[in-house]
């Protein structure tokens, strides 16, 4: 029996975070439930690429699009599950066993997000992120989504858009979202780097404009300079 699980990561510039992310991956590979690891890369010009095909990972090259990269990944899939995973989060010990409970064919699970900072404001920050999830089925991207690949691509698959693609998806499916219980760690870097609160402020905005209808293109060049 095939192993289920097509890891897909898209990546850019990840060098400084990638390793931890598939270091917290290899348990899956252990357990045999992990069948591939595909790395979609934007173009990225450090060294993304020897450390992801050092650790056995498929490469693919693609435009710098995070929604064009994961429809390629899935694309390329095999498995009967696709988990989306940013190459600056890391699944909790454990939970490949976990996950185990999940494999059901007409929904998708998202894990429960955490920071890799202890600080009152990165645990409201995550708070916030998780109510989100939980009253507006609203995940995003670096909550993780294990998704069967079959319900994916008859409902569209990703949409090749450059940011948003993670609350696209979500949108398009509304009532078929839950919660396992796994935590995923995502970095706080640009939290750190712009401010908890300036930084926060600033994805509800580019949220909002995106459901008033703002061209994602527009939201990714704001996304990029920040």
């Amino acid at each position: 029996m095939r192993a289920p699980i097509s890891i897909v990561i898209p990546t850019l510039n990840s060098q400084n975070t990638v390793r931890k992310t598939l270091a917290s991956l290899f348990e899956g590979i252990e357990a045999g439930i992990v069948r591939e690891l595909i790395v979609v890369d934007g173009g990225s010009t450090d060294q993304t690429r020897e450390i992801v095909e050092e650790c056995g990972g498929k490469f693919i090259s693609s435009q710098a699009s995070r929604g064009y990269q994961l429809k390629k990944g899935v694309n390329s899939a095999k498995g009967d599950f696709i988990f989306v995973i940013h190459s600056d989060s890391v699944l909790e010990p454990g939970w490949s066993e976990i996950v185990k409970k999940y494999f059901n064919k007409d929904a998708g699970y998202y894990c429960k997000l955490s920071f890799d900072i202890i600080h009152p404001l990165a645990s409201m920050t995550s708070t916030w992120a998780n109510a989100r999830s939980l009253i507006f089925n609203l995940p995003y991207g670096d909550q993780g989504l294990l998704i069967p690949r079959k319900l994916l691509m008859e409902n569209g698959s990703y949409s090749p858009i450059p940011i948003m693609e993670d609350v696209e998806l979500a949108l398009r499916f509304q009532g078929k979202l839950f919660r396992m219980p796994i935590v995923i760690t995502t970095s706080s870097r640009k939290y750190r780097k712009n401010g908890w609160l300036r930084q926060g402020t600033k994805n509800i905005v580019r949220l909002l404009l995106f459901l008033l209808g703002a061209d994602p293109n527009n939201l990714s060049d704001d996304y990029n300079r920040s």
